[in-house]
């Protein structure tokens, strides 16, 4: 059985909060009237992403009122959401703590999903957020097993590969991606998608925000490395659909994961963990 899913890449005027979670109620309406289950949406889609100090500012616990509001238009709707949101929590040390966080909803208003992103981009992201703890977050959707990962976090093969050795058909990727890197959106996701077998939909935002210029090319990909859809630069919402068969035809002629060399490959502390040894 088919899953019906739309990409969400907008809103490419993000402002205040209310108006980004207008443009996803919008956007989740469109969805639900084209039959999709699953509206996904962009890396920090509720609050902008290069906001600066706003960042804390707009920053909420999981169940705060950015959930309420999103758990609401999943009702109203009646399609789950996947939406990214500056979280306020704890880290390891029990400080508190920001974390550039993806959330789950499905069609009821529940949370399934919460996701905190692992690898920090440069000074964007190393400014304002604490790197999340977990790099496989995992729920079931539409009889696949789904993943969530959040932009520079697919760059890392090991992180993709983290997923696919988990059991992830599905791999989730709310972004943040700008010029001049369209190659990750155009070579590097399909390339995880062939590699480790799985279906990858990368949803960007557009437009431009403070410095930086977004580039779209939002994409649903399959596990062939083939596109299932794909935006070009301006607001759009694509809609799609996901066959779970095509995971297994693509399995039965690309056995890369099967034929791994498991027994050659290392698997200890990395260069940068052993110089932080020393």
């Amino acid at each position: 059985m088919t899953v019906i899913v739309s990409l969400f890449q907008g809103p490419e005027f993000s402002a205040d909060v209310e108006a980004n979670l207008s443009a996803i109620d919008a956007a989740a309406r469109s969805a639900a009237e084209a039959g999709a289950s699953m509206l996904v949406t962009p890396e920090m889609s509720v609050s902008g992403y290069d906001i600066g100090d706003l960042v804390r500012e707009r920053a909420e616990t999981f169940d705060g009122s950015i959930f309420e509001r999103i758990a609401s238009i999943a009702r109203t709707h009646g399609v789950a959401i996947v939406y990214g949101y500056p979280e306020l929590g704890h880290s390891n040390h029990g400080g508190e703590a920001v974390f550039n966080a993806v959330q789950v909803v499905d069609a009821s208003g529940q949370s399934v999903a919460r996701y905190r992103k692992t690898h920090l981009f440069g000074a964007l992201d190393r400014t304002h957020f604490t790197p999340g703890p977990d790099l496989v977050v995992q729920f079931d959707f539409g009889g696949l097993r789904c993943g969530v990962l959040t932009c520079y976090d697919v760059e890392f093969p090991e992180a993709v590969r983290a997923h696919a050795d988990a059991g992830t058909e599905w791999l989730i990727v709310p972004t943040g991606l700008m010029t001049p890197f369209e190659i990750i959106a155009t070579h590097v996701v399909p390339t995880r998608a062939y590699e480790s077998q799985l279906f990858i939909t990368y949803v960007n935002r557009c437009g431009t925000e403070a410095s930086l210029r977004y580039c779209g090319l939002t994409c649903a990909v399959g596990p062939a490395g083939n596109d299932l859809a794909r935006a070009g630069e301006h607001e759009e919402l694509l809609t799609f659909e996901l066959d779970p068969a095509e995971l297994a035809r693509s399995r039965a002629v690309n056995t890369h994961l099967a034929d791994r060399r498991t027994d050659l490959y290392p698997t200890g502390p990395s260069r940068a963990e052993q110089e932080t040894d020393r």
